[in-house]
């Protein structure tokens, strides 16, 4: 070993945690699983911030548990960490996280030689991190791994910096230094279109309902409140999807797909992510204002039910599946506030059971991927694997209960006003049918998404009996 390398070997490396050797910040995330066990303690988290950060994260650490094994790590730095190891060197972990994290990723990784931390009393960032570390292996006498603005103080404290994944200010310094660097893997757009969920803004045309089966959809002040309906629900909807993947962080790692979600794997930070949300609901809120009162009270009571589901009631059983089938109906409610059109008793009960079916499919794909044991619930539900029978019986049940909706429909008094041969619809219910069974023995199968809705709309087979569906309302309209 040349004496350059042996001279680096014999200084210790301290590393950073949240930014640095995860891509996450465990505050934040800590935070939100806080409040995921009881929003209440909303109300205490600026009290315990009134009395500092060290608090504040000693409170938090009390209450709320992490699994480092699933944290997202950088694996590149990960790799250059244990080859140090190898080679003999010194690692210790120096963190402003809480004790009781800091210890879990130690433990976990098992690479550090010793764990510094938050304490109850002192915030061990910056300053306070430089001066413990010039205090244990004297002025210029380690060198240090970090990653922001924070840790600038102690990069010029040390004698050389590792900068990981750089902010800003980090960059700079880098720059500025020559030091050694790890950069992140780039934020792609299409991670910012996996955030917002585009993909599920198909749910939202169903918004256009009410004023299509009214026929006014091709009236020009209908189809552009309707179009702007359909903006507010998908910037509601993805407000509201980037706080349930933040809620979700701990369940959303332990999944194979769910994983990769842009949160779960610290490709975007939490910060960001709650910037866009509020910037999304303040749109949704300017686009409210284009409409009628009723639309607004419409997305208001959307976002209401959506958080409470996200907190609470995703976890009961059958609650959730009533939950889900409610918000689809109140797309269509809100497709008719947004014009002003008189509700339709047939459209809101047909779509209740109608969605009732496919919010039961989400459940019954999960039970049948379950790898738990019966009388054990699923993670984050309220569901355990000997349900599945009951969960597929109600399911297929509701289909059959959409389909007689529909029926009655075609033979009530209430159509006539609106087709003159009414008769011409009667192949809608076989149609029904068939998009809602068949969706139900593909999940039996393991051959189905577990989101159905965005099934239909990406099925060629369901596509095309919803456009012979189409047809046969233009000429039942026509002749």
């Amino acid at each position: 070993m040349n004496v350059r390398l042996q001279n680096i070997v014999n200084i210790p490396l301290a590393v950073d945690l949240d930014g640095t050797l995860i891509s996450t910040d465990l505050l934040w995330e800590s935070v939100f699983q806080l409040l995921r066990v009881n929003p209440l303690y909303f109300f205490l988290l600026p009290i315990w911030l009134l009395s500092g950060k060290a608090r504040l994260k000693s409170e938090i650490a009390r209450r709320v548990t992490i699994d480092a094994s699933h944290l997202p790590y950088r694996e590149d730095f990960v790799s250059y960490l244990r080859a140090e190891r190898v080679r003999g060197r010194e690692l210790v972990l120096v963190t402003a996280a809480a004790e009781p994290f800091a210890k879990a990723v130690a433990a976990h990784l098992g690479l550090f030689s010793a764990v510094y931390h938050t304490d109850d009393k002192t915030n061990l960032a910056s300053e306070k991190k430089a001066a413990l570390l010039s205090k244990l292996y004297g002025p210029q006498g380690f060198d240090y791994a970090g990653n922001d603005r924070a840790d600038i103080a102690v990069f010029e404290a040390a004698r050389d910096a590792v900068v990981v994944a750089p902010d800003a200010a980090a960059d700079r310094y880098q720059k500025a230094h020559s030091s050694t660097r790890f950069d992140s893997k780039p934020t792609t757009i299409k991670t910012y279109i996996k955030m917002l969920r585009v993909h599920q803004w198909l749910k939202n045309f169903l918004v256009f309902a009410s004023p299509v089966l009214a026929h006014t959809v091709f009236q020009l002040e209908t189809f552009v409140d309707t179009t702007l309906a359909l903006v507010a629900f998908s910037m509601s909807a993805s407000a509201i999807y980037i706080i349930n993947d933040i809620l979700d962080l701990p369940l959303d790692r332990q999944h194979p797909t769910k994983r990769n979600r842009p949160f779960a794997s610290g490709a975007i930070s939490i910060p960001y992510g709650l910037l866009i949300s509020v910037l999304l609901l303040v749109a949704t809120a300017s686009i409210c204002t284009l409409l009628p009162l009723q639309f607004a009270a419409t997305i208001v009571l959307y976002l209401v039910v959506t958080t409470a589901y996200s907190l609470a009631l995703k976890r009961m059983l059958l609650i959730d599946v009533i939950c889900l089938a409610g918000l689809y109906s109140l797309r269509i409610l809100g497709g008719k506030a947004a014009t002003d059109l008189p509700l339709s008793f047939w459209l809101i009960a047909f779509g209740l059971f109608f969605f009732l079916s496919l919010a039961l499919v989400k459940r019954y794909v999960e039970l049948r991927y379950a790898t738990v044991d019966e009388g054990d619930r699923i993670a984050g539900r309220g569901y355990r694997p000997e349900d599945i029978d009951i969960v597929a019986q109600s399911g297929v049940a509701s289909a059959f209960a959409a389909a007689m909706v529909l029926s009655l429909y075609i033979q009530s008094p209430d159509i006539r006003a609106l087709y003159h041969q009414p008769w011409v619809i009667w192949p809608l219910v076989p149609m029904v049918l068939y998009i809602n069974v068949r969706i139900w023995i593909l999940a039996h199968r393991k051959e189905m998404d577990d989101d159905p809705v965005v099934f239909i709309a990406t099925d060629w087979r369901s596509q095309l009996f919803i456009a012979a569906g189409a047809v046969l309302f233009i000429i039942a309209s026509v002749i």
